[in-house]
């Protein structure tokens, strides 16, 4: 055991890293396993499989109550700083997940995939993205340990981003445009009609038996995709907020962790949140500023950077929930 202790990966001792694996496992079986088993045998024929908006809530509240617990536990064991870094980065990148549920909903709805399926695209799309922000963060860590000027780079992109998104309200997403969708509708032999939760099915054509995939796979080719797409947004973002790859990988994985959880009481109220995207552009802003403040006059303190985001974040959503208020009936 005690290699464990003196053995360091990224700057930490690989026990952290093999104590934050576990967490993450134990709630993946946890939501895979035990939630997912429940749900198929309470699951009545008429039911729809979709999660409750009020279970959807507790469920969320519940992995953002494990993340709490978590950067506190960082707070004691790494100091202040790294628990400031690992809640301002929770917070935004949870803020950016919020923002990805409106696109994967609209991916959903291209697709016609029907809320029985979509638990199983959310499931395998989450997986991936642990898997793709892990690759994400070790080339960004790459760059900006090697090379110091990247941040520069990253301030200017992110500050470009965040006045992009306060001017036009965020790109269109036409997916029957999407080039990635049109060059794999060209190489895949893909069927016209889903074929339950099978990402690939089998068929005889001609005496032969081919392999074709189902438009169930196309929608998770596309979820894993957006999140690409998302994550050269937050990357840079909270490489602004701290260095540690640790820190940077773990708020990332605890935010989107609950995501699925999350899905069906947003997608439910996605009109609600009609004022978070100028509220995460103006903390994109923030951020890209800070990156230039701090390679100008040195670092910011943690406190601002964390106060500044949640002001700003929460700010969107009581205006959004205000401005979106239901009217009174007469």
């Amino acid at each position: 055991m005690d290699f464990l202790t003196t053995l360091e990966w990224l700057g930490k001792p690989a026990w952290m890293w093999i104590m934050f694996l576990g967490v993450v496992i134990t709630l993946l079986a946890f939501d895979l396993g035990v939630l997912e088993k429940r749900r198929k045998n309470k699951l009545a024929p008429d039911d729809d499989g979709s999660m409750g908006i009020a279970q959807s809530l507790k469920l969320s509240a519940f992995y953002i109550a494990i993340a709490l617990i978590y950067g506190a536990w960082l707070w004691l064991s790494l100091g202040r700083e790294s628990g400031m870094a690992f809640y301002t980065g929770f917070a935004l990148e949870k803020a950016l997940a919020l923002d990805n549920v409106f696109v994967i909903s609209l991916i959903f709805a291209f697709f016609a995939i029907p809320i029985t399926l979509q638990r199983r695209v959310l499931l395998w799309g989450i997986l991936g993205v642990i898997v793709l922000r892990a690759i994400m963060i070790g080339l960004g860590t790459a760059l900006v340990t090697q090379f110091d000027w990247v941040l520069w780079i990253f301030g200017a992109f992110l500050l470009f981003t965040g006045i992009k998104m306060l001017k036009d309200g965020g790109d269109d997403h036409d997916f029957s445009n999407n080039k990635l969708l049109i060059w794999l509708k060209k190489r895949l032999p893909i069927t016209e009609e889903l074929h339950g939760e099978r990402f690939i099915i089998k068929r005889t054509v001609d005496g032969k038996l081919k392999t074709f995939v189902t438009p169930l796979f196309l929608a998770l080719i596309m979820v894993e995709l957006i999140d690409v797409v998302f994550a050269v947004d937050s990357i840079p973002a909270i490489f602004a907020i701290t260095q540690d790859p640790f820190i940077v990988y773990t708020s990332n994985i605890f935010a989107i962790l609950g995501l699925r959880a999350l899905y069906f009481a947003l997608a439910a109220m996605v009109h609600r949140f009609a004022y978070l995207k100028p509220a995460l552009s103006l903390v994109l802003v923030f951020i890209g500023l800070k990156i230039f403040y701090s390679q100008l006059w040195g670092k910011l303190d943690p406190a601002i950077s964390l106060s500044v985001t949640l002001a700003l974040l929460l700010g969107g959503v009581v205006v959004s929930l205000i401005k979106t208020k239901p009217a009174a009936a007469n």
